[in-house]
């Protein structure tokens, strides 16, 4: 990272706008976006997102920019001794901007000044005394001061050299606290494995259920890799195992997994469910006479329900303004139990929630199943194995259960 990209990225996280920064720092917007997503990389946190073409800073923000402030000082303080704080604040920023100073430059010229020699700064390093020494010299250009004097015993800092080594002090250990932060977030990341689920429709699904069964199996068994877990759509999923930020997916769709190793976790098949006290017994009356909630397309439930609501049965009556589409099945489940609406879910799902809601058949049998992905890693492989072998185990569990009942 150079001071510029920090003092970019520093005053994108305070305005919260890329295109803002760019016209008033007279940057092009892919300087400043690339400035951002830096020090993110550098940092190894996500900073902001794009919601709806806009970008949001994330909470993490706060704390970062709360570590940058001593290096927005120091860089005022460059600039101040540049002689560039004077020209009026446009002028400034356009200069605080474009500072190509690395900090790795920076903390070579510390090494020097600490050791006393290019020659035995260049040794630690691991660095050749030329590339060094040219280092320093395209540094003291930029500057337009002298920071060495070079005498036979080696290099002692000028008046200058000593101004200079305060302020790229105050960088360098303002930014090695903001990283060793990052470097311990990594470490805790890459012995930790990230689980992603579709939306569990309550704590008595079987996805919860799994997911339950899972972090208790694997701290049981003292494995080294701690489990955390999220819940997203089928359309996040796929993304976030694409991104690397979920180790293992569980999904209610194969659609778009062919890059990913993925085994089938259970079958099934689509109902309805109905509220409690309805009295229709065909599903066309069911959505006739009721509200429809449905999951979104964004799940591969709520894919499966449009394809059979819109091409299976063209010619029903529906009144669009009472469709509603949801990604939270909780939600649904309550609107339906609760508030006279009709949903679809698999009947898997639909099972431990019997005694809120009606379950009627489809007229026609329409198949689903859901499916676990997964990485290279031989943590998320086992995950896996018992992630199947609890959905089995629960899943038959609920169908002997339902049969006593019945």
């Amino acid at each position: 990272m150079h001071l510029g990209a920090l003092f970019i990225a520093s005053h994108v996280l305070t305005s919260g706008s890329v295109r803002e920064i760019a016209r008033r720092f007279q940057l092009s917007p892919s300087t400043v976006s690339t400035a951002i997503h830096n020090l993110e990389t550098e940092l190894a946190m996500k900073l902001t997102e794009r919601a709806s073409g806009e970008l949001a800073t994330l909470i993490a923000s706060g704390r970062v920019l709360e570590g940058l402030k001593p290096i927005m000082a120091a860089i005022g303080e460059l600039g101040h001794w540049a002689g560039h704080d004077g020209a009026g604040a446009d002028a400034y920023e356009a200069w605080s901007s474009r500072v190509p100073v690395k900090i790795v430059t920076m903390e070579r010229f510390l090494e020097v000044a600490d050791q006393g020699s290019i020659n035995r700064a260049a040794r630690r390093l691991r660095l050749g005394q030329p590339q060094l020494s040219l280092q320093l010299a395209n540094l003291e250009k930029f500057l337009g001061h002298r920071l060495f004097e070079r005498q036979a015993q080696g290099s002692v800092l000028t008046e200058e050299g000593r101004r200079a080594y305060q302020i790229f002090m105050a960088i360098s250990q303002a930014w090695n606290d903001l990283k060793s932060s990052a470097d311990e977030r990594y470490r805790r990341t890459a012995r930790s494995l990230r689980i992603g689920s579709i939306i569990p429709t309550g704590s008595e699904s079987w996805v919860a259920r799994c997911l339950g069964s899972l972090v208790s199996e694997w701290n049981a068994r003292r494995n080294n890799n701690a489990i955390s877990l999220v819940s997203m759509t089928a359309d996040d999923l796929r993304e976030a195992l694409k991104s690397g930020r979920i180790d293992v997916a569980i999904l209610d769709s194969v659609f778009g997994l062919e890059s990913f190793r993925h085994r089938e976790l259970l079958q099934t098949d689509m109902v309805v469910i109905a509220p409690p006290d309805s009295t229709e017994t065909s599903v066309a009356d069911l959505v006739a006479g009721h509200a429809i909630c449905m999951p979104s397309p964004r799940t591969g439930l709520g894919h499966a329900a449009m394809v059979f609501s819109y091409e299976r049965a063209p010619n029903r009556r529906r009144r669009g303004q009472d469709i509603t589409a949801a990604d939270s099945l909780p939600v649904i489940v309550d609107l339906v139990a609760n508030h006279g609406y009709v949903s679809f879910l698999g009947r898997v799902s639909a099972m431990p929630i019997a005694d809120k809601v009606r379950i009627v058949d489809l007229d026609e049998h329409l198949p689903m199943s859901y499916h676990v992905a997964f990485n290279h890693r031989k943590a998320a492989a086992d995950a896996c194995t018992m992630i199947i072998e609890a959905a089995a185990r629960i899943t038959s569990e609920a169908v002997v259960k339902t049969a006593a009942v019945a």
